[in-house]
């Protein structure tokens, strides 16, 4: 996944697949980051996604598992609060948690931070609303529903993040 520039919220989610030694690109999709581009340093509320590699260990959300391998938690909990903008409502439905400040192996929304509470976490690949996330990355329905379907905890899923300059160096 990665944005054009430092402060921008628009993104590319790219899929890739090992095919013996090499990798290929299978599927892309355009997304959203968070509202104010991508950061090194992630602080609670900088409304930037986390530059780095982190691994996808866990799944859940509001609707039934679509046939995913990964761990499965379904819950109304993931709904989103009906105060935010009707537009996010369906934000969680499908939610893969980033392995960014979390204890994989819990559900996503697990609120336990091994970093502290000060470097954020909570960090989802979610459906997207169009338009930036408070650090998260957001996609389709459809392309989640691949991923989810697609990613196999044997094959130790990554995700690799950021804007197109912090992932060159």
């Amino acid at each position: 996944m990665y944005g054009d520039g430092k402060d921008s919220a628009n993104a590319t989610v790219v899929f890739y697949a090992k095919r013996g030694r090499l990798w290929e690109r299978v599927r892309g999709w355009p997304g959203h980051n968070g509202k104010k581009g991508w950061t090194a340093d992630h602080t609670l509320g900088d409304e930037r996604s986390p530059v780095g590699v982190f691994t996808l260990s866990d799944a859940g959300g509001v609707l039934a598992d679509p046939g995913t391998r990964l761990p499965y938690t379904r819950s109304v909990d993931y709904e989103a609060p009906r105060w935010w903008e009707r537009s996010h409502w369906h934000d969680f439905d499908y939610v893969i948690a980033i392995d960014y400040n979390r204890v994989p192996g819990n559900p996503p929304d697990d609120p336990t931070r091994p970093e502290g509470e000060e470097k954020g976490g909570g960090i989802w690949l979610h459906l997207d609303h169009g338009s930036g996330t408070s650090a998260c990355v957001s996609m389709s329905r459809p392309a989640m529903e691949y991923l989810l379907r697609t990613l196999d905890p044997a094959g130790h899923p990554v995700v690799l993040m950021g804007d197109r300059a912090a992932l060159k160096s």
